[in-house]
């Protein structure tokens, strides 16, 4: 590595790592306070709200309720959907703060703004609510059941959107199945739960709204994962003009689909700013960001695979429930139908498949995307089939996987629910992954465990994942005047090294030195439109169009070149970040060229989704007597596309594999039945993965480029998530099954463990 290199390598490390970021909470400055009430139900009527204390008490500017918002648009904007018979997907209103009733214990009843945090908590204490409290339900099955507890009075059975899957013909579909499932040998089944999760990102949300009466403007900071995106949305729901609200993310302290959409918080704060004529700081205490905070997957699967006389697979075949929440977020709907579908048939040649899913309304928390969205629990439920496809035909795990992996002679492969996998070697992925977990060994480090008393599994999770999509990414090239580069994003970094990443890239391209090169993000005021940093979607798209603008700057470049130098365009040649005509001796820099104009290109990428895959293999080893898990070992061998920096996919596939191995071992987001109050509500409660629950993780990367996308790229964001569920799970069952021990669901606590234990013996 040059030193020029390493100086942009770490420009944004030692910022952050020497306290010199700047989070929203930094730029509140001296702005006033503000401090949300919340509801205490799960379901309850709101009779009655007195502020009249809270509202005298010291310090306090104002209290807001649902009567002093106005008319705001509906802050669930989901992407349109259609389930069975074409019914669209119920969509009910969901608003800033609480009128009427509440749905959701932590649901926003009220804002208190005051000089300070304490002053507004304060006064928080004095405002009376006068609720009817109402039968809460919780579990979605529960939900769908006959006579259950209506979240939404308008809609029947709790149904959000009943989904029959994405083919043309669901009815004649399912038909197909039934008879390939009619004539299967063997038929493995298996019931899973990816439970409800906590994002837990490192900087809680928070916001500072400030208004100008003399222009009508908002200034909005938040942790966002797109400025712009977030700016369009909270304009429309305030229903002002785009040009009206400004949106300014500057360091986000992780994200993970969290942050991605506008929030009730956000509106009552925009609004309570306009009416106050006050700059208002607001930030969430971890407490409230368990109680508010959109929460990922929970979702309830039921699958079946149908298999030959000789272990191919003929069929796949899913059912599905869907917690939704109390209100619909931006992807509730997408992420267990389209999201799940698309990463069907993994990696594995199922000529049918058939899923159905009902999304469902419960009183909880909405549900969002968290990373992965849909993906891990799609190769959750093949890798579990596969391996119990494995007992009921007799053949060996890896020997049943070596029989149905796509070949690489079979790309392009059109997939049975409509998707075309453009590159990959799918069995050399597991070949490598085997090597690199060394399974020769296995055999010797098990019996060793064995005479240790200790129970020792291999688990083996092929997966292969949507990543990316449309609509596309904007990026503008600037060569200003001194000749230095300015490239403006919409995506926003919250943990991925745009800076460096993007600068290197266009590095390569103009001949330059990084560090003339600065990356701009987090300002809808840059003019550039995306819709951010979700979906492994950065390097694709936003990637994409920065070459693209590149490309178009560089032909304008090389015309201004040409009239400089006197010459034809086509005598022009760009060579080591400048022009020149060959052999004369006659040059021109981007200093030169630049003089006296700046030089601007703007590009829009629309990038169809690529299938980034891989292969996982955990170790594990379980004490007997205490039913603790302890990963041993964990192989990850990755295919995502041309990388464009080592260091940010490696440190992009440990950190998914750290929240897989959270699910898979130690998180679990719980409400009480009945009452719907949250049960793990703070750190004391939710268990997240510690440093020494992880072990080292071995990478290794077997890419083969995309064909769909300039830069060959396909998305690394999501893969250690989507690979680590049946990585962890399949190892401990593999470990139990030697003492003909169930393996529990989601979490693999060790109460769990030792219950199955002590069943067995």
């Amino acid at each position: 590595m040059s030193q020029s290199e390493h100086a942009i390598d770490h420009r944004d490390a030692e910022r952050l790592l020497t306290g010199r970021g700047r989070f929203v909470e930094d730029e509140g400055g001296e702005a006033v306070r503000g401090v949300f009430l919340r509801s205490p139900h799960a379901a309850a009527r709101i009779l009655s709200i007195d502020s009249r204390a809270a509202a005298a008490m010291p310090g306090v500017i104002a209290v807001l309720t649902a009567a002093d918002l106005g008319e705001l648009d509906n802050i669930s904007r989901p992407i349109p959907m259609k389930g069975r018979g074409g019914v669209r997907v119920n969509v009910p209103f969901r608003p800033a703060l609480a009128k009427d009733r509440v749905r959701h214990v932590g649901e926003p009843v009220a804002l208190i703004v005051a000089a300070t945090a304490s002053q507004a908590a304060d006064a928080a204490e004095q405002i009376e609510i006068a609720y009817d409290p109402l039968p809460a339900v919780i579990d979605a099955r529960a939900a769908s059941a006959h006579a259950a507890p209506l979240v939404w009075d308008e809609v029947p059975a709790n149904l959000a959107l009943d989904w029959p899957g994405p083919q043309a013909e669901p009815a004649a579909n399912w038909e197909q199945v039934e008879q390939a499932f009619a004539g299967a040998v063997h038929v493995a089944r298996t019931r899973l739960m990816s439970q409800r999760l906590a994002v837990v990102s490192l900087e809680p949300r928070a916001a500072l709204a400030v208004y100008d009466a003399a222009t009508e403007r908002f200034t909005f900071r938040c942790g966002s994962q797109s400025a712009p995106r977030m700016a369009q949305e909270l304009a429309a729901i305030m229903k002002v003009e785009p040009a009206q609200m400004r949106v300014i993310s500057e360091d986000v302290g992780g994200a993970f689909g969290m942050k991605s959409s506008p929030y009730p918080e956000y509106l009552a704060l925009l609004v309570a700013a306009r009416r106050t004529g006050r700059a208002i700081l607001w930030g969430a205490s971890r407490a409230e960001s368990f109680l508010s905070d959109t929460q990922g997957r929970d979702i309830a699967i039921e699958g079946e695979l149908a298999l030959d006389r000789d272990g191919k697979f003929l069929a796949l075949r899913a059912r599905c429930v869907a917690n939704m929440g109390a209100y619909l977020g931006a992807v509730g709907t997408w992420v267990p139908t389209m999201n799940f579908v698309s990463c069907l048939p993994t990696v594995y040649d199922i000529p049918q498949i058939a899923v159905e899913v009902r999304c469902v309304f419960t009183n909880t928390a909405p549900i969002g995307p968290y990373r992965g969205a849909g993906r891990p629990d799609a190769n959750y439920l093949v890798e579990r089939l596969v391996e119990e496809a494995a007992r009921t035909s007799g053949l060996d795990a890896i020997e049943i996987r070596r029989r149905n992996l796509i070949p690489p002679d079979r790309l392009p492969y059109r997939s049975a629910v409509g998707t075309t996998y453009d590159s990959g070697d799918f069995p050399a992925l597991l070949d490598r992954a085997l090597a690199l977990a060394d399974r020769d060994g296995f055999a010797a480090r098990r019996a060793r465990a064995a005479a240790a008393g200790k129970l020792r599994g291999f688990g083996i999770s092929c997966f292969s994942e949507i990543a990316g999509g449309q609509p596309g990414e904007q990026a503008r090239v600037t060569l200003l005047p001194d000749g230095r580069l300015e490239a403006a994003i919409g995506s926003q970094a919250s943990g991925q090294n745009h800076r460096r990443v993007f600068a290197e890239l266009l590095a390569q391209r103009f001949g330059l030195d990084p560090r003339r090169i600065e990356v701009r993000y987090g300002d809808s005021a840059l003019g550039v439109r995306g819709i951010g940093s979700i979906a492994s979607r950065g390097a694709m798209s936003t990637g994409s169009a920065l070459v693209m603008a590149a490309d178009a700057l560089l032909a304008k470049a090389r015309g201004t070149a040409a009239s400089l130098l006197q010459a034809k365009e086509e005598e022009v040649a760009f060579v080591g970040g400048g022009f020149e005509i060959p052999g004369s001796g006659r040059r021109v820099g981007f200093a030169e060229i630049a003089k006296g104009e700046t030089l601007s290109e703007l590009a829009t990428a629309d990038i169809k989704p690529t299938f980034p895959s891989g292969c996982h293999i955990a170790e594990i080893e379980i004490d007997r007597d205490t039913g603790q898990v302890r990963l041993v070992a964990y192989s990850a061998v990755d295919d995502c596309g041309t990388v464009l920096d080592h260091a940010v996919v490696e440190g992009q596939i440990q950190g998914g594999i750290a929240q897989g191995i959270g699910q898979t071992l130690c998180e679990d987001l719980v409400y009480e039945t009945g009452s719907g109050q949250l049960l793990t509500g703070s750190l004391m409660d939710y268990g997240v993965p510690h440093a020494d629950d992880l072990p080292l993780i071995a990478t290794d990367l077997l890419c083969s480029p995309a064909k769909n996308n300039v830069l060959g790229v396909k998305g690394v964001g999501e893969a250690g998530t989507t690979g680590a569920l049946a990585a962890v799970m399949n190892a401990i069952e593999d470990a139990l099954a030697g003492i003909g021990a169930a393996c529990p669901d989601m979490p693999a606590t060790p109460i769990k463990i030792w219950q199955a234990i002590r069943a067995a013996s």
